[in-house]
């Protein structure tokens, strides 16, 4: 029951053993009323043709009772007695009365007698219930089950009863049988073929579901053991097979490797961020013991300055650090209300170490409103800045404009600019040009790519292109606030 196979054979299984008992108890119903309908169609038949004779004036023993086998009669006066029964009838049930032997008043072979009802009070007495003198009744027959032996066989039959009045106004009561062995026989036969064709058929719905489960999953399986593979092995670059079908398998096999590809590019990038880290932090540690141990042997040759600066280098880069691995691990911006120009002008405010002076761009009463965390965009403005101050040869420039539906700010400098080709790759983590990679440059390539991490989890963009001036212009471009 854990298999796939097995839930979906016996789910099959059930709904077609179901469907199939309800049809073929509907199928039994329809064909024994239809057989049952038939045999009353017979009895009314036989019966009125018995009718008609008695209220013609025929006399008894004159009375032509065709097929008395397959259709036995029995006539009842209004006492309920017979009068008149088929010649090989031996016992009758259904009927209301179990007699077939004639009163000796009314046997077969006798007429009726002339005077019999012959009241001139009959018809005066009629309540219109009962037909009228040489007539049968015009309603519907009463019909009922009971069983009659003729000539010693015992069989089940389907009796109607017909009222008929002589034309001397005695009512008699015509009861015909038609016998019910062909329905029986017709439903047992049905019956029997069901019982035994249902097993089968279900047996083949069970084996069919079986097998068209276990190939439709078979790709799920080499998908599994893929999976399982690559788990043991450790291995991202390996990937699931993708079936030649376009169902759902298949589209699970596709984002499958998809998530691979996305999972192998993150690992792939924590283990070049734990290596690039390791490596830049090595360097100010090993600087600073050095100037310590260097310091606690000979005192008067420390390097105070220097040891200061491997320290404050420590601390950035350990901030940077920290914000990079807050922002891996999904931490929300925030939903506070930020006035870009206000910040802007905020942050070139506290710049009291630049070397090249910062000219502001920003329109006055425009409202320049965003969304977000104002600590992580003063992060990206300044960091934004330090990278123009780094490069720029005369001058370095910050603008704020609207920019559609959202608000655009632009660091630009007159610095070398950046090669096209190198555009994108300079927002990776740890990545420096050549001509920025030595220390005394400053950063550790953690600043544009913690930039362009602020900037899309603000639903924004980050992007540099050619300034007029020359250099590089950044470009960051924020929602406008709800």
């Amino acid at each position: 029951m854990r298999s796939v196979r097995a839930r979906a054979a016996i789910g099959a299984t059930l709904v077609v053993a179901v469907a199939l008992v309800a049809a073929g108890l509907a199928v039994l119903l329809v064909l024994r009323v239809n057989l049952i309908d038939q045999a009353d169609l017979q009895a009314e038949v036989a019966a009125r043709e018995v009718a008609g004779q008695l209220a013609t004036g025929t006399p008894y023993d004159e009375l032509e009772l065709d097929d008395e086998e397959d259709h036995p009669v029995q006539v009842t006066d209004e006492e309920g007695r017979a009068v008149v029964v088929s010649k090989d009838l031996r016992a009758i049930t259904g009927t209301g009365t179990s007699g077939v032997t004639p009163v000796p008043s009314a046997s077969v072979g006798a007429s009726p007698s002339p005077g019999d009802g012959d009241d001139d009070d009959a018809d005066d007495d009629d309540d219109g219930s009962r037909p009228g003198r040489g007539e049968v009744s015009s309603d519907d027959p009463d019909f009922s089950d009971g069983t009659a032996t003729v000539d010693g066989t015992t069989a089940d039959y389907r009796f109607a009863a017909v009222e008929a009045t002589t034309p001397d106004g005695v009512t008699l009561t015509v009861y015909a049988g038609a016998p019910l062995a062909a329905e029986q026989e017709a439903v047992n036969t049905v019956r029997g073929a069901m019982l035994t064709g249902l097993p089968l058929l279900l047996v083949v719905v069970a084996g069919v579901t079986w097998l068209v489960t276990r190939r439709a999953l078979r790709p799920v399986e080499g998908i599994r053991r893929e999976m399982a593979a690559i788990t043991a092995s450790e291995d991202l670059a390996r990937r699931v097979p993708e079936p030649g079908s376009r169902d759902e398998i298949a589209a699970l096999a596709r984002t499958t490797n998809e998530t691979l590809t996305v999972l192998e590019a993150s690992v792939e990038r924590q283990r070049r961020f734990v290596a690039d880290a390791s490596h830049e932090l090595r360097s100010p540690i090993a600087s600073l013991r050095t100037q310590l141990e260097v310091a606690e042997a000979h005192p008067e040759l420390l390097d105070l300055p220097g040891a200061v600066a491997d320290t404050v280098r420590l601390q950035v880069l350990a901030a940077d650090l920290l914000l990079l691995a807050r922002l891996d691990a999904g931490e929300k911006p925030g939903s506070a209300t930020v006035e870009l120009g206000a910040l802007v002008r905020e942050e070139v405010s506290q710049r009291t170490g630049d070397r090249i002076a910062v000219s502001v761009e920003v329109p006055q009463g425009g409202a320049f409103e965003v969304s977000g965390s104002r600590g992580q965009l003063s992060r990206v403005i300044g960091n934004l800045l330090d990278n123009a101050q780094r490069h720029a040869e005369g001058s370095v420039a910050v603008s704020v404009a609207a920019d559609g539906r959202g608000v655009r700010v632009e660091v630009r400098d007159d610095g070398a600019g950046v090669p096209e080709d190198e555009r994108e790759r300079i927002f990776e983590r740890f990545v420096r040009l050549d001509d920025a990679r030595s220390r005394d440059d400053g950063g550790a390539g953690l600043g544009l790519a913690i930039a362009r991490d602020v900037a899309s989890r603000h639903g924004g963009t980050l992007t540099v292109d050619r300034a007029a001036e020359g250099g590089a212009a950044f470009r960051l471009w924020l929602p406008r606030s709800a």
